[in-house]
């Protein structure tokens, strides 16, 4: 895979999280926190997962080579607006991190440790890739338990970023 395509996935995560976080914004707190038979049981819960996934633990290891030791399913932020609000704000920061990286780098391997001290080596991209497909994995779940509580949501279908950045060129011309 070429650079360009991770820079388009990373765009599509930030573009994912803002228009969930428009749904999630009128969800009732009832609904928020309830279990709702999702891998870590709740919206709440799969939200923590992805800020601790995406960007406290892979963030951390693809910028800076650091690999925190923590569980997956910690709780990272209490406040469900600051959690929404922080997982858009952070998904900016691959997009920075992928502008800034050696498009050489994507051939080699990635060197990281697990959450449970497990020195691994993997392919670079492929990993990379990882990030942005259980980021889309997570946001499919809360889509479908918004869906079984009668929520209406969002098209998140990344072809529906791509028309609306079409959109955008064509109004701009």
């Amino acid at each position: 895979m070429e650079l360009d395509h991770f820079i388009l996935m990373a765009r599509y995560n930030s573009w994912a999280t803002k228009r969930l976080n428009l749904i999630l914004d009128q969800v009732s707190d009832e609904d928020f926190y309830k279990d709702q038979g999702l891998f870590f049981k709740s919206i709440f819960g799969t939200l923590n997962h992805l800020l601790l996934g995406e960007h406290l633990l892979w963030f951390s290891r693809f910028s800076q080579g650091h690999s925190p030791q923590i569980a997956l399913n910690s709780i990272i932020e209490q406040d469900r607006y600051v959690l929404t609000q922080t997982l858009l704000e952070k998904s900016f920061h691959w997009q920075n991190y992928l502008h800034e990286l050696d498009p050489a780098r994507l051939g080699g391997l990635f060197h990281y440790q697990t959450s449970a001290g497990q020195n691994i080596s993997v392919p670079f991209a492929g990993t990379l890739l990882h990030v942005f497909n259980h980021g889309t994995h997570h946001r499919g779940q809360i889509t479908a338990a918004l869906t079984a509580m009668g929520y209406d949501c969002p098209e998140l279908d990344l072809i529906y970023m791509l028309r609306d950045e079409q959109q955008a060129v064509a109004s701009n011309s």
